[in-house]
């Protein structure tokens, strides 16, 4: 009877409703149930469990692919902040209020649990960690459920580099006092972000092209997945969106590009708090006042000569201006401009001046010519007195 009533419950459920009839009006004694029927009824078995496997694993493949598909995206779409050495982490065991408690994350990226020893945390998000601890007490606990929390983060480190006055890696807290290139001093508190940073690297160069820069930023996991983004840094200055100006998390990468030629707003880039407020000229030759001035950032060259109270009449050479640049690699470009006061910024005839720059106004051909002259009859002048003065008294 067992067994009559196990065939029975197989038979109901199959999917096809005829052989279904035909196999219970079999068993019930209605029909004969010969050996061709049990060969019919062993195919259309294996039949049905074929294709209920083959829908299953189907199945089973494609929601697996769509949540890797959705799981992908939302990785890619959402922050998450990352657990690392120096975060303070609170713990609450739900039914072990005696194990809850803060833990501090070493070094290596593991905290020490009471129970189950050291786990390591290292790059997870909050949710990777509180699964990862919930699957370690799983054997421990007989409920280990938990909260886990941030409570005390630690400070961000970022790499900032590209056209920047001094790339490098920085330290970011909540709170933050910086000093641009030329002394201006910016504070800023809150959470840190993309223009803290560069502010703190002393701000751009007048290379940088504030349309494209680059945020890189690690995915959480266990394998090293990065991301990254390009935001527009202009239409935070001069349209005020602030979504452009993202909050940073530890191990940011932050990359200004480089501009292929100056831009037309650079004046009015150079007024905003990403650049250095002043640079340092020497201006030297045949002006008024050589030497070295302290100008605002971006200050181009006819306003630098000016500056120095522009080229001495008959003397300063308008049309033979040297500009010698120090550039990062310790090579110096030497290039020629002539002054005209009614050029516009640009490389080829006005060029903005970056710190330590050297301008040399050079001589006319009638100062060279009367110089020259000048130095040859100095040293005989005495000598041609003396003659002149004996030819007096003889006379």
């Amino acid at each position: 009877m067992r067994l009559l009533f196990s065939y029975c419950c197989f038979v109901l459920s199959l999917h096809s409703k005829k052989i279904k009839y035909f196999l219970l009006a079999s068993c019930l004694g209605f029909l004969p149930f010969s050996s061709q029927l049990g060969t019919a009824y062993s195919l259309q078995k294996d039949s049905e469990v074929n294709n209920i496997l083959n829908s299953q694993v189907a199945f089973e493949s494609r929601k697996n692919t769509e949540f890797e598909s959705e799981n992908n995206s939302e990785l890619l779409e959402k922050d998450f902040y990352l657990i690392g050495p120096g975060d303070v982490l609170q713990l609450t065991l739900i039914d072990a209020p005696e194990f809850s408690g803060e833990y501090s994350v070493l070094n290596d990226g593991t905290i020490t649990l009471p129970l189950v020893g050291n786990v390591n945390l290292n790059n997870l998000s909050l949710e990777q960690a509180s699964n990862m601890i919930q699957a370690n007490y799983q054997n421990e606990l007989l409920r280990p459920e938990l909260y886990l929390t941030i409570k005390v983060p630690r400070p961000k480190l970022v790499s900032v580099i590209g056209e920047i006055e001094r790339p490098g890696i920085y330290s970011l807290t909540n709170s933050e006092t910086t000093n641009l290139n030329g002394g201006q001093q910016i504070s800023n508190s809150g959470l840190p972000t993309v223009v803290d940073a560069i502010q703190k690297a002393g701000g751009i160069t007048q290379s940088a092209n504030l349309e494209k820069v680059i945020v890189i930023r690690r995915l959480p996991g266990i394998e090293k997945e990065l991301k990254m983004t390009e935001i527009n840094l202009i239409d935070l200055i001069f349209e005020g969106d602030h979504e452009q100006n993202l909050y940073l998390f530890d191990g940011d990468v932050i990359r200004v590009s480089t501009a292929s030629k100056t831009p037309a707003n650079l004046m009015k880039v150079a007024q905003a708090n990403l650049s250095p407020s002043t640079i340092k000229v020497r201006v030297i030759g045949q002006v008024s006042s050589p030497g070295e001035l302290t100008l605002s950032a971006n200050t181009p060259l006819n306003q630098a000569v000016l500056s120095a109270g522009g080229p001495l009449p008959w003397k300063g050479n308008k049309g033979n201006v040297t500009l010698l640049r120090v550039n990062n690699n310790g090579t110096i470009t030497k290039k020629k401009y002539k002054i005209n006061l009614k050029a516009g910024v640009s490389d080829e005839n006005n060029p903005p001046l970056r710190n330590r720059d050297i301008v040399t106004v050079s001589s006319t051909a009638l100062n060279s010519i009367s110089s020259g002259l000048g130095a040859f009859v100095e040293p005989i002048s005495p000598v041609i007195s003396a003659i002149t003065l004996l030819k007096l008294i003889n006379n």
